[in-house]
């Protein structure tokens, strides 16, 4: 196992995803109202971008795809929006952060895992920019110089749960599927890597599942079980290296 994969949102950072959604486009809302004196339009170009970046195909990043979209809606004035919406990822997005909480065994997990020489990455739905992961991280305790990479909208031409989304994290990295883990909440977006022969893992704590699958079908637990779940992988592959 050489690289492991992590969700964000209610992996790492635990977090009522509804909740902060509802609580996000809030404001956003107020946000837009302060500096446009109107939020309806902007809050329906911010809508729409991020709905064409969940359907990109990968013939553009998402940031081109979102900014497109926006445009659309908004025209000239998306020029200047995209300075506003960085001051509101720089500021007031921290107001968000009181709709999540620490785990204590994350940061621990990673430095265990930085240990061990492991490709740590972040694979979060990349309908974010660069500034708005980190913070997400920083809330969570964890130090995004710890991490290889970080999916974001700027980086990213795909998101969950298209296969794709993965393949481009394999082919930045020229990693094998069979070399890698990835440890998620939701059972669609982050189980579905499987099927690219990605080993998975599925935290429970705040657990997704859209479509009532068995989860039975997946290692899953909390982070202490994950831990264990790697030590048991790690003795399995050195011990058929050996052989």
């Amino acid at each position: 196992m050489k690289a492991i994969l992590f969700d964000l949102d209610a992996t790492l950072l635990p977090m009522d995803q509804d909740l902060f959604i509802k609580e996000y486009f809030a404001s956003l809302n107020r946000f837009f109202i302060r500096n446009k004196g109107a939020s309806q339009p902007a809050l329906q170009a911010v809508m729409e971008g991020t709905q064409r970046m969940l359907m990109n195909q990968g013939d553009k990043t998402n940031e081109e795809v979102f900014w497109e979209a926006y445009s659309s809606i908004l025209g000239k004035e998306a020029a200047s929006d995209k300075a506003l919406l960085e001051k509101f990822y720089e500021n007031e997005f921290d107001e968000l952060k009181q709709f999540c909480h620490k785990e204590n065994q994350v940061k621990s997990l990673i430095q265990n895992l930085k240990q061990k020489n492991k490709i740590l990455i972040i694979a979060s739905n990349p309908v974010f920019p660069l500034v708005a992961q980190k913070k997400r991280m920083q809330w969570a305790g964890v130090n995004p110089q710890d991490f290889a990479y970080i999916t974001s909208y700027e980086n990213s031409k795909y998101c969950k749960p298209k296969l794709k989304y993965y393949e481009e994290i394999l082919i930045q990295f020229h990693l094998k599927a069979a070399d890698c883990l990835m440890v998620g909440n939701d059972v669609s977006e982050d189980m579905v890597s499987k099927e690219l022969g990605i080993d998975v893992f599925l935290i429970t704590d705040h657990l997704i599942n859209r479509n009532k699958e068995d989860i039975t079908l997946y290692p899953h637990g909390n982070f202490e079980q994950l831990l264990r779940y790697i030590e048991i992988k790690e003795k399995s592959d050195k011990i058929t290296k050996n052989n």
